[in-house]
């Protein structure tokens, strides 16, 4: 069974919109959780003291996520390449243009960009954390979070490419969305209209969250 899954093109899109529909999820719960940042220091840092000390998320959801995120940009490369292999007839003689936006023909190099910018993430978040608590084995406190938040992002380049990246995501969103609903069989003119805008909506507003959140951080530290 999970042969025929991935060695099918039906197969393989299905389990790519799975792995997209459970980090779209996460990506609204990490929003969430920072975004408590601008606005109460202390529910920002005992949301992610929890977070951070909790077993089932450090050592279930924390390794499934980083499968999740592995899996996902895996299968999309290989999807693409599959696609581009199996055209018959190139986009320059065949105008791709008029049947596909640019989002989802581009979708290859901003999923590219935002895997950098996830490596540049895991190198600026999650390996000080790692080193922090199982290196160091440093003693636990629980108000430390807030301040390393706002330390990261007193650095202008470092907010420059977090809002880049988001940008990147946006874009990438756009076409996403909508579109890990379609492979999964949603269909319907009932339902295909109201998935289009949620889906804008989510690729719109939570990437400006984000953006939103380094920029207060940044001016705040002026």
């Amino acid at each position: 069974m999970s042969k025929q899954l991935f060695s099918g093109s039906i197969g393989r899109k299905f389990a790519m919109a799975l792995s997209a529909l459970f980090l779209i999820i996460f990506l609204l719960q990490h929003f969430t959780i920072n975004f408590t940042s601008v606005f109460s220091e202390k529910a920002f840092n005992e949301l992610s003291h929890f977070m951070g000390t909790n077993a089932i998320i450090q050592f279930v959801m924390q390794p499934i996520l980083m499968l999740g995120v592995t899996f996902h940009f895996i299968m999309g490369f290989v999807l693409e390449i599959k696609n581009r292999n199996s055209r018959e007839i190139k986009y320059a003689k065949n105008n791709g243009a008029a049947n596909s936006s640019w989002m989802s023909r581009n979708m290859i190099w901003s999923g590219l960009f935002i895997l950098l910018f996830l490596l540049f993430h895991f190198y600026d978040f999650w390996i000080p954390e790692m080193n922090y608590k199982y290196i160091e084995v440093k003693p636990e406190n629980p108000d430390r979070y807030y301040d390393e938040v706002v330390h990261m992002f007193t650095n202008p380049g470092r907010v420059v490419v977090y809002c880049l990246s988001f940008v990147f995501l946006a874009l990438h969103l756009m076409h996403g969305f909508q579109s890990a609903f379609q492979s999964m069989g949603a269909r319907h003119d009932k339902y295909t209209p109201a998935i289009l805008k949620i889906g804008r909506a989510y690729a719109i507003l939570i990437p400006i969250g984000f953006i939103f959140i380094a920029v207060f951080h940044y001016v705040n530290s002026l």
